[in-house]
């Protein structure tokens, strides 16, 4: 499975445990419910920025979004993470860098 479809199903799960429409979530976020839609079924591919947002508007730590161990194995896992790691920019890795340290404390 693709990280943005992992992650769309992440994010989908979310926000049906907040009890949360795609339109509460999408207007919190400032972005269009359809948008949402296909962040949810993995065929957008959100960046660190609407991430972030969306953290912010389903009221979750940033790690949460990404908690989808129990989803995949290991093996996946790194291979997801290896992925992210070529694909961003110095400062987003930065920025995940921090992340991962506050998680793993």
């Amino acid at each position: 499975m693709a990280i943005k479809e992992l992650i769309g199903k992440r994010i989908q799960a979310l926000r049906k445990a907040h009890r949360l429409s795609q339109e509460q979530v999408a207007e919190k976020a400032d972005i269009s419910p359809n948008y949402l839609s296909r962040i949810e079924c993995g065929k957008e591919n959100p960046t660190l920025d609407m991430l972030i947002k969306l953290a912010h508007a389903l009221e979750v730590e940033m790690w949460e979004i990404f908690d989808f161990g129990h989803e995949v194995n290991v093996k996946e896992l790194r291979e997801v993470m290896n992925r992210l790691l070529k694909e961003n920019n110095e400062e987003k890795l930065r920025l995940a860098v921090k992340i991962l340290r506050a998680v793993a404390r």
